[in-house]
């Protein structure tokens, strides 16, 4: 296994509702084949189960509720570069939600070919 240590990378989250579209399809998927498209790194859309937004409106996974519109997050972490063309690509897609940017460490670990993209601006101990 080889690591590859990274400071200058950034987490970037969406946030939006289940039933938000572009195109026609789910917004999250929009979303996530967009940042494949652009080759990040990888992305991960996480389905709350109860949450409210902006208008204070409780999205719900209880039965009792019957919410179908539950939030979405979306999480993305890659070098800072790649994450701030992502956000111009992706943020015309976004009619109602959130973005948030923070700096973040990755260690990035696999084998020598698996981590070799990264290794350009990486900072490395050996």
């Amino acid at each position: 296994m080889v690591e590859v240590e990274h400071w200058n990378t950034l987490r970037l989250r969406i946030y939006i509702g289940e039933n938000d579209r572009w195109n026609g399809k789910p917004l999250y998927k929009a979303i996530v084949e967009k940042l494949r498209e652009m080759g990040i790194a990888g992305a991960t859309v996480y389905r709350g189960i109860y949450g409210f937004g902006k208008k204070s409106r409780i999205h719900s996974s209880d039965v009792m509720r019957l919410s179908t519109d539950l939030p979405i997050v979306i999480e993305v972490v890659d070098r800072g570069f790649k994450i701030e063309k992502a956000i111009c690509e992706i943020k015309p897609m976004i009619k109602d939600g959130m973005i948030t940017v923070e700096p973040t460490i990755v260690v990035w670990v696999g084998t020598k070919e698996e981590v070799k993209k990264f290794e350009e601006d990486a900072v490395r101990e050996e």
